[in-house]
């Protein structure tokens, strides 16, 4: 018998995916800005302006600009 919640953590990932605005490029490596204010720096193909997706320290894809909704728990 296998335990439900372990077989549903087992497929999520292991790293989270954020989204944010590329606001500077240097070497191959973009700089990224987080909607909350953070800063992140991966490799991939963006160019300044782009809204991008980042995992791992890797750029998965390029997205359209969007409204971000903060919801505190």
């Amino acid at each position: 018998m296998s335990n439900a919640f372990a077989d549903l953590i087992s497929v999520l990932p292991k790293e989270r995916r954020h989204v944010g605005e590329v606001i500077a490029i240097e070497n191959g490596v973009a700089t990224i800005e987080l909607p909350g204010g953070g800063i992140l720096r991966a490799r991939g193909a963006a160019t300044v302006g782009n809204f991008v997706f980042v995992r791992g320290g890797a750029i998965e894809a390029v997205t359209q600009a969007y409204a971000v909704v903060a919801i505190e728990i």
